[in-house]
């Protein structure tokens, strides 16, 4: 069993009141190889000045992690297979609404990767397939509740 760690950093300003919903939701979001992150609400949910839309929201960071576990089991399942990619790109989405309790949440994401390769690609239904197992092995959508869909983009 492996532990995985983040550490989420937040201060009031001193000039913000707190109970009155007018203070910064920017925080800073520390990994444990050292690198951080600036993180804040969503501008969707809490408006501009208190969202920082630079910074990177949990929602997208959600999606992100979805889109990033996907990829790195496609690469490996690909290169088992013996095929080349020489790049890769996911135009991933989530969208935000209510679920079955009736609760806000991440309901759908939807992965959209293309990948080109290395010398003769795959044939669109070996690449169906490898995006399929990748989805199955993805650490991180066998974790969520949101349906987890993946539409491959096919590129020559």
């Amino acid at each position: 069993m492996a532990e995985y760690t983040a550490r989420t950093l937040w201060q009031r300003q001193p000039h913000e009141a707190f109970t009155d919903q007018r203070y910064s939701r920017r925080h800073l979001l520390q990994f444990d190889g050292g690198l951080e992150v600036p993180g804040s609400s969503s501008p969707h949910s809490v408006p501009l000045p208190y969202s920082d839309p630079a910074a990177v929201d949990p929602e997208e960071a959600l999606v992100a992690s979805v889109s990033s576990c996907h990829m790195l089991w496609f690469l490996s399942l690909a290169a088992k297979a013996g095929l080349i990619v020489d790049d890769y790109r996911d135009d991933a989405s989530g969208t935000m609404a209510r679920n079955a309790e009736g609760r806000m949440a991440i309901t759908v994401i939807t992965l959209r990767p293309a990948a080109r390769f290395a010398g003769t690609a795959p044939s669109a239904e070996a690449l169906q397939h490898l995006h399929h197992r990748a989805h199955e092995e993805c650490y991180i959508a066998n974790s969520v509740k949101a349906e987890v869909r993946c539409e491959p983009k096919i590129e020559a």
